[in-house]
């Protein structure tokens, strides 16, 4: 089997997770041992004010960089197949495609209005040490000081915000600072959500689409066995049904319509006014 980089990119609370988990379920098949590796990818770009990060600073030292993490865990797990799945990613698919011209992309979108009530636990989340410190391993050393202020800043936001929201949480928008400011949480998340799908759907356009596949993640956890088998195909990876079928036992689609059902008739009709058109351009209007 050829070597192959698989990046999954998808909005926050879209399934990226559960999808990376059921692919990394099979022999050959490896990724990082941590949630996300945002750090990595900012890497030569720390500074940058938001994780809308263009082409262009894909530089050659921030490419071979990013490039020899992707060959770390291909080493160290003997893998065929290395999947990466940063959400941040959905906003800078160019920068992500210059550094990684090979890679084939698997795009997963859900109800955005689904995906907001979700997203706003993890803006309100408490402290997660082990969490932290999963992913601290992968921070660039150089790197460490800026995010540790950060983090800290962010922990502190949350004893004062009158939401109990951390300063900050998931992909950074362009002027994501005004968002913040003129928007409740809820519909910050919705807004996140947005840019995210929107920019995804448009800059994967752009690539050769036998690199691109798409899937929609209520199909997924609906009838994950079939879905599964159709990514795996697109992968080029050949395994009995059997073993598809044991690697989607844990899919669940009991958190289908639990978002919109915790924000409320009055709430979602709010949200749903805000993104209406990129809800309707998916089929969740």
């Amino acid at each position: 089997m050829a070597f192959t980089d698989l990046v999954i990119v998808g909005a926050p609370r879209s399934g990226t997770n559960m999808l990376r988990d059921v692919l990394t379920s099979f022999q050959g098949i490896g990724t990082w041992p941590c949630d996300e590796i945002n750090y990595i990818w900012r890497h030569g770009n720390v500074r940058y004010p938001s994780d809308e990060i263009p082409a262009d600073r894909a530089t050659p030292a921030v490419s071979a960089y990013i490039r020899a993490r992707f060959q770390d865990i291909r080493h160290a797990q003997k893998a065929d197949i290395v999947v990466e799945k940063t959400c941040a990613n959905c906003l800078r698919v160019p920068f992500v495609d210059r550094i990684l011209p090979e890679a084939k992309y698997v795009y997963i979108y859900r109800d955005g209005i689904d995906a907001t009530g979700s997203a706003k636990l993890r803006w309100t989340a408490k402290l997660d040490i082990p969490y932290i410190m999963e992913k601290v391993r992968f921070v660039p050393a150089t790197d460490l000081p800026y995010y540790g202020f950060r983090y800290l800043w962010s922990r502190v936001y949350r004893l004062f915000s009158k939401e109990k929201r951390l300063a900050f949480w998931g992909p950074k928008l362009d002027g994501m600072d005004e968002i913040l400011e003129k928007h409740t949480l809820n519909e910050v998340c919705a807004l996140q959500w947005q840019r995210c799908v929107d920019k995804a759907d448009h800059d994967l356009g752009q690539i050769d689409p036998e690199r691109v596949i798409r899937v929609r993640y209520e199909d997924f956890v609906s009838n994950p066995a079939p879905e599964l088998q159709r990514i795996l195909e697109f992968l080029d990876y050949s395994v009995s049904l059997e073993q598809v079928q044991a690697a989607v036992k844990g899919v669940s689609n009991g958190s289908l319509g639990k978002g919109r059902k915790a924000l409320g008739d009055e709430e979602v009709a709010r949200l749903e006014s805000l993104t209406g058109e990129t809800l309707k351009r998916y089929g969740y209007l």
